[in-house]
């Protein structure tokens, strides 16, 4: 057997659905191969896994009709305090205090839990016309061809495609199959992901403790509960993440302080291994690369998602525009312009976290009197202030017609 599309994209995840839904907008035939069953991503119980959304991210999920039954499911953030220390001690210099007060466009972002925008969006494949949602379904082959890609699936069917976007993850055996390679290095850092209830209302307030080991995140959930991204040494992580629920906690509580309370744990716990990788080039002949297929970045500014979103809003403006002007979609020069207008803030974005990451996850009594004398600075100088806040809002450089 064999069918064709304008565009197949490897990989259902959260980028995957989202450039489908983005694309089909334009009349576009869109082939969405994921390798996961529909009801393993659609499980509707809470795991404890949440994203912390930019503004500009939820502006793309309005404009795609998506934000209406979410937003009550999400959690407004109202600002973002960061601390070189544990939170709640006194004796920690709080380094800087963003407000969503200080953003005319308002909140700078929301946390929502992973199984509300999953079931969005597998929702929405389903009833938008245009997507062809093949799941459960692998690629094991694919071959460059004058029209496009021949893709072989798994149970032997073959499907042709003008383009083939790559949006696999990490380890995407599409870039790999189209020779593209990746740098970068793994961090002795293991991600402990988790969310907790408390006892004290977080009245909105993102956490980003700075500590020897590695950054601890605490976002704010709808009621008293917060997601916790706690980065530890690798082999420290693996012991922790092995104990049962009340040693976990009484690892995580003493890190964590008592500001909110008693806490405890809700949901499941995940352990991550982290690393920087960029891939080579987003683009190879007809195929392009979004989110962690491109990229991947230390977690400690929550840009992860964030910056697959925005690949994401880039690449459709890209190919919507190259075919409203009746250009070749998958032509080379169409390409470039995506990879070109994300190549530098990819590139910035894994530098800054990296840069980041080193100067905070050290004891070094020089380096903090350096960084805690910046932080002043930056908390102290409100355009300095509103610039980091809309960055951490996703609102600077050249916005995607999504992001708008």
């Amino acid at each position: 057997m064999s069918s064709d599309t304008d565009i197949a994209i490897v990989g259902g995840g959260l980028n995957g659905a989202t450039l489908a839904l983005a694309l089909a907008r334009t009349g576009l035939d869109v082939t969405v191969i994921d390798a996961l069953p529909p009801e393993t991503r659609d499980d509707p119980e809470f795991d404890g896994r949440s994203y912390a959304l930019a503004l500009a991210s939820i502006r793309l999920l309005r404009n795609l009709g998506l934000w209406s039954e979410l937003a009550p499911k999400s959690q407004e953030m109202a600002g973002i305090r960061v601390t070189d220390g544990r939170a709640g001690d006194a004796r920690v210099f709080l380094g800087l205090s963003f407000s969503s007060s200080e953003l005319e466009e308002g909140p700078m972002g929301a946390m929502l839990e992973d199984r509300f925008l999953r079931h969005a969006l597998l929702s929405a494949l389903a009833e938008t016309r245009g997507i062809t949602h093949r799941a459960p379904a692998k690629v094991v082959a694919q071959d460059l061809t004058p029209r496009g890609h021949r893709l072989t699936l798994g149970d032997g069917e073959t499907l042709t495609a003008r383009l083939v976007i790559g949006a696999d993850g990490r380890n995407s055996d599409t870039a790999q199959r189209a020779g593209l390679s990746r740098t970068g290095w793994r961090y002795k850092q293991t991600a402990l992901v988790c969310a907790i209830a408390h006892e004290q209302p977080h009245d909105g307030l993102a956490h980003q403790l700075f500590l020897p080991s590695g950054p601890l995140a605490i976002l704010p959930l709808p009621g008293n509960r917060s997601s916790i991204v706690w980065s530890e040494r690798k082999g420290l992580a693996e012991e922790i993440n092995a104990l049962p629920e009340t040693g976990y906690l009484q690892v995580l509580k003493p890190r964590f302080g008592d500001f909110l309370g008693e806490i405890s744990l809700a949901g499941k716990r995940f352990a991550y291994p982290l690393e920087m990788t960029l891939a080579t080039a987003l683009t190879a002949p007809r195929l392009a690369l979004v989110g962690d297929a491109a990229h991947a970045v230390h977690p400690l500014a929550g840009q992860g998602l964030n910056a697959g979103l925005r690949d994401v809003a880039a690449l459709a403006h890209v190919l919507s525009h190259a075919q409203r002007r009746g250009e070749d979609i998958a032509s080379e020069p169409v390409l470039e312009r995506y990879a070109r207008w994300r190549r530098f803030d990819t590139a910035s974005l894994a530098i800054a976290t990296d840069l980041f990451n080193r100067l905070f996850s050290n004891e070094s009594v020089a380096l903090r009197g350096l960084r805690d004398l910046g932080m002043s600075l930056v908390n102290r100088t409100a355009p300095l202030r509103r610039s980091f806040i809309r960055e951490a809002a996703g609102l600077t450089g050249d916005l995607p017609d999504l992001m708008r």
